[in-house]
């Protein structure tokens, strides 16, 4: 008698489990539901057509299987926390550091914010546009075209010269090409000072002016 065969008795066995064993049943099998399987199999397989010693030792070595991969699944558990538990500790360091981040997105800190942008190579035409949180252009104008790093720091101001209050998040929109027409962008940039962590997610942030920043984007440290 193989476990397919026993099923409807193993069924009808497990069926007086307690109710909170079949809530956990229904969060996923446990060692103990397995090994319950195999023993009500046991129990009420057929005299003339027992379980071959094959097929038993394979249910076995399912089970020993079985049970590996819950201890591999909560030894890896484990070790996300404690990396992300490392990952918070080291990201400590930054707090009170004026960081260069890849992002698009800064805070209006003090009237003003800093972005950044890399080209590949002297570009001919850089057009620069800052937009709110609403995807509203506020102010649009010319940048710098040369190769590698280029800075520009808005000084907080819509085109027609309004001043905007601080605390909002404002997006860079660069648009760099060559006399060919050809994008040269590589990336943009924001600089800000470390404020804090944000530990809500699954990876912790740093908090750069307001702004969530994954500690893997940050390619420099200028303070």
């Amino acid at each position: 008698m193989t476990v397919s065969s026993a099923t409807s008795a193993a069924a009808s066995a497990a069926s007086n489990s307690s109710s909170s064993s079949s809530s956990s049943a229904s969060m996923g099998m446990s060692s103990t539901d397995f090994l319950n399987l195999l023993v009500s199999e046991l129990q009420n397989q057929d005299p003339l057509n027992a379980t071959s010693t094959s097929d038993f030792i394979n249910q076995l070595t399912s089970y020993a299987n079985f049970t590996e991969q819950q201890s591999t699944n909560a030894s890896m558990t484990s070790l996300a926390s404690s990396f992300s538990s490392l990952v918070t500790l080291n990201s400590v360091n930054y707090i009170g550091h004026t960081v260069e981040a890849k992002t698009n997105t800064a805070e209006l800190t003090n009237g003003s914010a800093t972005f950044g942008y890399s080209l590949t190579s002297a570009a001919s035409n850089v057009a620069i546009a800052i937009q709110d949180s609403s995807g509203n252009t506020v102010w649009s104008g010319k940048g710098t075209g040369n190769a590698g790093s280029n800075t520009f720091t808005w000084n907080g101001q819509t085109t027609s010269g309004t001043q905007l209050s601080n605390g909002g998040q404002y997006t860079i929109q660069v648009t760099a090409t060559d006399s060919a027409g050809n994008s040269l962008l590589s990336y943009t940039t924001m600089t800000g000072t470390v404020t804090g962590i944000d530990a809500s997610g699954s990876t912790p942030s740093l908090l750069v002016n307001g702004v969530p920043v994954s500690a893997a984007n940050i390619i420099g440290v200028t303070s």
